[in-house]
């Protein structure tokens, strides 16, 4: 792609820290001021497995993705979410139940797409207990990049990797210092300027807690 190409990529296909940049006094911020993500792009660079070039199909997915990805944690009116057609917007998991983008904004993705178990009751949590949850758990963030692109506009086709050292505790079991890693494929049909009208995920959603929850709790009140 020509470097006059890449300067009339739409914003929501650019990095994501472009995106908070060049938001509007009007946005509405969960916690009213944008989001940091110098944390996370440090921990980004040292676990990703893959670099790709500026202006490659790959970047852009993986752009659009986590912008998509940080406008629904922080931003509370899907109407000013850039990344998706709000009005249009559908997304399901493993062909499971749809959901619009007031569900998403008002549950969030953990407690949407994560498998009911004896360590998490999606019912149970809010947005905002859910993200403390798994924030805990992932205090250098739990990552997500992209590792393959099969196939192109209007319908992208592309498999990923989401990532996250346990380096906190996840309610009473102790961190491991592991990384928790999930991997999974995706179709997105997107509009011409590149926004989200709909998107399926497929993975395993419910090794991500399997995983968390492998060991054995922490003691409590000097108790066996």
């Amino acid at each position: 792609m020509s470097e006059q190409e890449t300067k009339e990529l739409p914003l929501w296909v650019e990095d994501r820290d472009k995106v908070i940049a060049n938001s509007g006094t009007d946005v509405e911020w969960r916690e009213q001021n944008p989001p940091d993500y110098t944390m996370q792009k440090e921990s980004f660079a040292r676990g990703r497995k893959y670099n790709h070039p500026e202006g490659s199909i790959e970047a852009l997915v993986q752009n659009l993705v986590r912008t998509f990805e940080m406008e629904v944690s922080h931003k509370t009116n899907p109407q000013q979410w850039l990344s998706v057609v709000a009005d249009k917007f559908k997304i399901t998991t493993n062909g499971k139940q749809t959901y619009n983008a007031e569900d998403v904004a008002r549950e969030g993705s953990y407690s949407l797409f994560i498998e009911p178990t004896e360590h998490y009751n999606p019912k149970e949590e809010t947005f905002e207990s859910s993200a403390e949850l798994f924030h805990k758990a992932f205090p250098e963030g739990f990552l997500w990049e992209v590792s393959e692109v099969i196939s192109g506009p209007p319908k992208v086709v592309f498999k990923w990797r989401h990532w996250g050292n346990f380096t906190g505790p996840y309610r009473d079991f102790q961190p491991t210092g592991k990384t928790i890693e999930i991997c999974g494929i995706s179709v997105a049909n997107v509009t011409e300027d590149l926004k989200v009208t709909t998107m399926e995920h497929y993975f395993d959603n419910s090794a991500f807690l399997n995983d968390l929850t492998a060991g054995c709790p922490m003691h409590k009140n000097g108790n066996s």
